[in-house]
């Protein structure tokens, strides 16, 4: 049976954003919060590395922090977000501590200032990642999970995938408004209403687009293509950062070898045993993610070679054990004694840089809708991201929305009579074969078309394919009624096409975007924007 849920805010997504938002808005308001599956099934909870902050300004400071992620974002990065999320990254970090995760303590501190362990990573300047060991994600997951489920006004919807926004546009209001989304109970198969003043968007990234990847199978960049659909610009979704060390085995699905590892000494190594590194960049392991990832799929290429290396076992066992215990374990399930031998790895996409265009306080082109966390675009992470910014920028964005809620809360008074969901015209589907089929096709051509390295002609085939695929996916929505995975992959399809038009703007390489065609960068640094058609009424077909 479908139903019309009323609340006064509606947050789609669990992960640090989501969980983050909703624990800062008033006890008073009544929310909503919806996970396509549990509440820890997102990005968030695989987390290894950690959260950069400015935690000690003896050795660190706020200007260091940010010189860092302009270097990293290759000139595109919005100084005025990259200065706001830097600055108001102390005061998360306290917060999450208030929460209780149990970040790992420095045990030679000597002043309250150096009270948790700090390590460095890839582009950074300083010890500045706060962690817990090396399972960061997940630590602060439970913890934060656990505060929800204590929450008397937040209603928790596990397994309730959004179909689409609610949008006043489309039942002739001019002052377009969003007024909540469709959303599908995956167990039941019913669809609901769930109508707010304010919707949050927190669904993460679209790294699934993508064969290899480091993430999760709910990363389909669902919160993007549904603000596109509902009018919303999206911007920079060219920068795909492809995380250099993932696990190659073939069953260890979407597992990441943390940037800690190279942080801490960690070497990649060919074939041979030999560094190769240093020939491609003065900071060798530590260079930023995309330096490392091209080297590592240059000399695959080169090669022949199916992987390549990760090497720190020079460390002592007891080291490798009390810094990297899940990886350590991960790993040796599968047969690999990291403190005896190496890591076989893989580039994997990894992260979204780009996403729905949103101001430094999460709110998007449409009035009422929200988007924080990986589905965003702040400006933060220009070209390339800084390793351990992510989670960095879930929990400073996801406060600062909740405050401008708090501030400035929407209402339904104006909204006009929202129709249930209308499945009178289609059927149950007897081919979902279609469905599995051009998922695959999907996934392969982004990674051989739209991957690390990129051309002209490489790119156009994408879009000769996306295009086909679409075609197929729209006759078969709007034929038989939606599942969980015809919603992913609608969605996966038109993000992979933001993905590539995005691509063919951009005639330069910068930062995570790389074309043999254009292997230099421009002088003058512009984002690559893209502007959906005006929405059409309900009554306009």
């Amino acid at each position: 049976m479908q139903k019309s849920y009323l609340y006064d805010v509606v947050i789609i997504g669990s992960g640090a954003a989501g969980l983050t938002l909703a624990l800062h808005l008033p006890s008073r308001y009544r929310i909503a919060l919806l996970s396509k599956d549990s509440l820890s099934a997102g990005s968030t909870y695989g987390a290894q590395g950690g959260v950069a902050a400015v935690l000690n300004e003896i050795e660190d400071s706020f200007e260091q922090h940010t010189e860092d992620t302009l270097i990293a974002g290759a000139g595109l990065c919005k100084k005025q977000a990259v200065d706001y999320i830097v600055k108001n990254g102390q005061e998360s970090i306290h917060w999450l501590i208030d929460q209780g995760v149990p970040f790992t303590a420095n045990k030679q501190a000597t002043s309250s200032e150096k009270e948790y362990h700090l390590t460095k990573e890839g582009g950074h300047s300083a010890r500045r990642i706060i962690h817990a060991a090396d399972a960061t994600g997940k630590a602060i997951s439970d913890t934060l999970v656990q505060s929800v489920r204590k929450q008397h006004n937040i209603d928790i919807y596990e397994h309730h995938i959004a179909i689409d926004l609610i949008t006043s546009g489309k039942f002739g209001v001019s002052n377009n408004s969003c007024l909540g989304a469709y959303a599908l109970d995956c167990k039941t198969g019913n669809i609901h209403n769930f109508l707010s003043g304010d919707t949050i968007l927190a669904s993460g990234g679209a790294s699934k687009a993508y064969l290899y990847t480091s993430n999760t199978d709910g990363a389909t960049g669902d919160g993007i293509a549904m603000a596109w659909r509902a009018g919303c610009r999206v911007a920079n979704m060219e920068f795909n950062q492809f995380h250099p060390t993932c696990l190659y085995h073939p069953n260890a699905k979407s597992f990441l070898i943390s940037e800690a590892v190279r942080g801490e000494g960690g070497r990649l190594l060919l074939p041979n045993g030999q560094r190769f590194m240093p020939s491609f960049d003065q900071r060798a392991e530590l260079a930023p993610r995309d330096i490392v990832a091209r080297a590592i799929d240059h000399e695959m290429k080169r090669l022949g070679a199916d992987c390549l290396f990760l090497d720190i076992s020079h460390k002592p066992d007891s080291f490798i054990k009390s810094h990297f215990p899940t990886i350590f374990e991960r790993c040796l399930s599968f047969g690999i004694d990291i403190s005896r031998e190496p890591i076989p790895i893989v580039p994997a996409a990894h992260y979204t840089c780009g996403g729905i265009v949103t101001q430094c306080n999460g709110a998007t082109d449409l009035n009422n809708l929200f988007a924080v966390g990986e589905c965003a675009f702040t400006g933060l992470h220009g070209a390339n991201r800084l390793a351990s910014n992510s989670l960095l920028e879930c929990l400073v964005m996801a406060q600062s929305a909740a405050k401008t809620i708090e501030r400035q809360p929407g209402s339904l008074s104006q909204a006009p009579s929202i129709p249930q969901w209308d499945e009178s015209r289609v059927t149950d589907s007897d081919e979902d074969v279609v469905i599995s089929h051009n998922w695959d096709e999907l996934r392969r051509f982004m990674w051989n078309y739209v991957g690390i390295v990129r051309t002209d002609k490489r790119l156009q085939r994408a879009l000769n394919r996306i295009t086909l695929l679409q075609a197929e996916i729209h006759e078969f929505y709007s034929n038989y009624k939606v599942s969980s995975d015809l919603i992913e992959l609608r969605n996966l399809a038109k993000v992979s096409e933001l993905i590539i038009r995005c691509a063919m703007s951009r005639k330069e390489s910068r930062g995570l975007h790389y074309s043999l065609d254009y292997p230099y960068c421009n002088k003058q640094a512009e984002d690559s924007i893209l502007v959906p058609e005006p929405i059409k009424r309900f009554s306009d077909g």
